[in-house]
This record gives structure tokens, C-alpha cells and sequence, in this order.
């Protein structure tokens, strides 16, 4: 009796020490004395217990960032660049089988890819062109990683640290360029403006009575302000005017 109930609690345990649940957004590679059997997809999945083992692998995409890098750019700029990194698992097995903790390898693919971007490229492509610069470090990356199974879906650079002084020299070139358009523009007014007079000047001088009403306008706008006093030493009518 004893002995029975024994070995009927033993093979209980055996037989429920083999169940796995696969979530739906897992894949499982089954091992059989450590060779590659098959691939588990989701659900309820039983396995021999000590003949059989698993290794799951998320097929979601997984997003990871690029340890800050220390870059010197092709003009001689040194910064530090940052960034991120979107990949998902296409084929578990050679994700498994092919390369040692993928995760770990990308990282240090997208590392020495940023590196070697930025490193021959000038400061000002690096900032006014974040997003070629992503495309061309995913094309490196890709190009290692498609042998292993995954796919990579995205990258981006994120930030740009410089240093103080170059910084300080950013803006002051900045602010000299907005400078240099404050004035262009101010000239531009300028000459139109002077424009605008001559013409209402030469349709004024056509006129006596518009003279005289622009004279009174100007005297009205003088006297505005009550703090002066105008003293005109003869009358208006000894002013020139166009006889034509």
C-alpha cells in the first residue's frame, strides 16, 4: 500500500514538473540532452522532465540605449553622443544558436557603429542630420545582425553633449547670424521706405493745396506733445513751390 502511494506521488510530480506555459508573445527552444530539438509555440507545453530543457525568447520588440560615446567628429569636434536601438527576434533558433546573449552583442554593434558615423562626418551634419545618421548606423547593424536572426527596426540618436566652450561659440555665432539678417532687414525697410517717399513726395509736389494740408499735418504732429513753441518768421506763402 504504502509503497504504491509512493511511486504514485512520485510520477505526479514527475508528470507535473514537465508542464510549461509559453505566454503568447514567447517562443521556446526545446533541448534533448542539449541538442536542439524543435520550437514550443505559445500555450500549454509539456516536457521530460531532466532529458528536456527550454530557453525562451521574447519576440516582441525590445528597445535598449546606446551607452554615451565619446566621438571626435571629422572637423575635430570631440562630443558625446548617445542613442537607441529597436529590434525584435525574427528566427528564435538562430537568435539562440548563432550568437552569445544577442542582446550584449547588439549593444556593442550599435557602440562602435555610432562611433564610426559621427567619426567621419562634421559636427554640423551630425546635429542638422540626426536622422541619416540613425539610418546609416541601422545599415551597419543590420548587415551583422540579419545572420542572427533579428531584425533591426530603428535607430536613433537622442543626445548630443558638447563641450562648454563650443558651445558658448555656437551662440555667439548664432546670435551674429541673427543679427547680420536684423540688419539686412533694416535696410531692406530702409529702401523701401525711401522709395515710398519719393513718390509721395514728387505726387506732393504736383499739388499746392497738398503742401499746404502736409505743412499743417506736420505742425498738428509737432504741437502734439505741448512742450514747444514754433515761430514761423514769415508766411507760408513765401515758401517755395513748383511753378510746373
Amino acid at each position: 500500500m504504502y509503497p504504491s502511494v509512493f511511486f504514485t506521488i512520485i510520477i505526479v510530480l514527475f508528470l507535473f514538473s514537465g508542464i510549461r506555459i509559453i505566454f503568447e508573445y514567447k517562443r521556446a527552444l526545446k533541448f534533448r540532452f542539449g541538442k536542439y530539438v524543435e520550437i514550443l509555440e505559445p500555450g500549454f507545453r509539456w516536457i521530460i522532465p531532466i532529458v528536456e530543457t527550454i530557453q525562451t525568447v521574447d519576440i516582441r520588440v525590445i528597445t535598449f540605449n546606446i551607452v554615451s560615446q565619446e566621438v571626435m567628429t571629422e572637423d575635430n569636434v570631440p562630443c558625446s553622443i548617445d542613442g537607441v536601438v529597436f529590434f525584435k527576434i525574427d528566427d528564435p533558433e538562430k537568435a539562440v544558436l548563432r550568437v552569445e546573449e544577442y542582446n550584449f552583442a547588439i549593444a556593442q554593434l550599435s557602440q562602435a557603429a555610432l562611433r564610426d558615423v559621427c567619426g567621419k562626418v562634421e559636427l554640423d551634419t551630425i546635429l542638422s542630420k540626426r536622422e541619416e545618421m540613425g539610418k546609416n548606423i541601422k545599415a551597419i547593424v543590420e548587415q551583422e545582425t540579419k545572420e542572427w536572426g533579428i531584425v533591426i527596426i530603428d535607430v536613433k540618436i537622442k543626445d548630443i553633449q558638447l563641450p562648454e566652450n563650443m558651445r558658448r561659440m555656437m551662440a555667439n555665432q548664432a546670435e551674429a547670424e541673427r543679427s547680420r539678417r536684423a540688419r539686412i532687414i533694416l535696410a531692406l525697410a530702409e529702401e523701401q521706405a525711401a522709395g515710398k517717399l519719393l513718390e509721395a513726395g514728387k505726387l506732393i509736389d504736383q499739388s499746392p493745396s497738398a503742401i499746404k494740408l502736409r505743412l499743417y499735418q506736420t505742425l498738428a504732429n509737432i504741437a502734439a506733445e505741448k512742450n514747444s513753441t514754433i515761430i514761423f518768421p514769415f508766411p507760408e506763402e513765401a515758401l517755395p513751390r513748383n511753378t510746373k
